[in-house]
């Protein structure tokens, strides 16, 4: 059964179960854009990406076949002006600023294909790859198709956020999965787990530390299409990446970001292009660890 939005506030919501649906973020023709702009960067059309398979696609190939190759690209919004605005709508930074602050700055995006047969993801929590000092990463998943639970929507546990924990991961051979660790150790059980299935241009925004996974897309034809962000509080320095040599820890600061909301205290350190478009691989590596 999908998961009924819960009474109160945004707020009172997101600091309760960790997440929050957002109904109707994009319109149709909003949706539309970003499903041929996706097709538009599996052609290669808005550059090279790192891993991709860079054998000609052959004259008539569909945009189904095509879609086909491919699991999820890192970091669209480098290629693409429009995913980049897509991680600044408003329908997105406004309820960002009600949970994070009013200073809000983006690190990643990632455009989910998943077409069918396609693994998901096992239980992980964000804050494990992407480590904010202030506990205020914040995930925005946007759909592009309906999610559901035939093609692969996610899986949450409420209100595992609360207890701050990072549970530990392992690797595993589970081929309903992708190469992401599984985190285990934590004190729910799978009947503790709900899926959210969402409509095409709704979004779920959710805490870093909620336990979340997503099963493969089992559906007999068709993608399940999403633009991800990965958001924090702009007050918060950064460390995703080691510091250079003589400088401590708490002054690691990655610095390759999009101020979506308010100001950068840290404006004066500028910013850097590092990270570079790329695909994950079904069951050979792909996150940022």
């Amino acid at each position: 059964m999908t998961h009924a939005p819960a009474p109160g506030s945004l707020e009172d919501r997101y600091a309760r179960d960790g997440f929050v649906v957002l109904d109707g973020v994009l319109d149709s023709a909003e949706t539309d854009a970003l499903l041929a702009e996706t097709v538009a960067i599996c052609r290669g059309e808005r550059g090279p990406i790192d891993g991709a398979d860079t054998a000609p696609v052959p004259p008539g190939t569909s945009d189904d076949d095509l879609l086909r190759r491919f699991l999820c690209v890192h970091y669209p919004h480098k290629m693409s002006p429009l995913m980049r605005d897509t991680i600044r709508h408003p329908g997105i930074v406004e309820p960002l600023t009600r949970v994070v602050g009013p200073n809000v700055k983006a690190m990643q995006s990632m455009l989910f294909i998943k077409s069918e047969g396609r693994p998901g993801q096992a239980w992980h929590q964000d804050e494990g790859f992407i480590p904010t000092r202030d506990r205020s990463l914040t995930a925005a998943w946007i759909a592009l198709d309906d999610a559901t639970t035939e093609n692969g929507c996610l899986w949450v546990v409420p209100g595992s956020h609360r207890p701050g924990v990072l549970y530990p991961d392992r690797e595993h051979d589970d081929p309903r999965y992708d190469c992401t660790v599984e985190s285990y150790g934590f004190p729910w059980s799978e009947d503790d787990a709900v899926p959210v299935e969402l409509k095409a241009g709704s979004a779920l925004l959710f805490n870093g530390y909620l336990l979340h996974k997503s099963l493969a897309n089992t559906g007999a034809h068709g993608c399940r299409r999403a633009l991800v962000g990965h958001y924090m509080s702009a007050e918060s320095p950064l460390p995703w990446e080691p510091p250079p040599a003589g400088v401590g820890m708490a002054r690691a600061d990655f610095r390759d970001i999009v101020l979506v909301a308010g100001r950068d205290p840290y404006a004066w350190k500028g910013t850097e292009d590092v990270r570079r478009p790329r695909v994950r691989p079904d069951r050979d590596g792909g996150c940022d660890r």
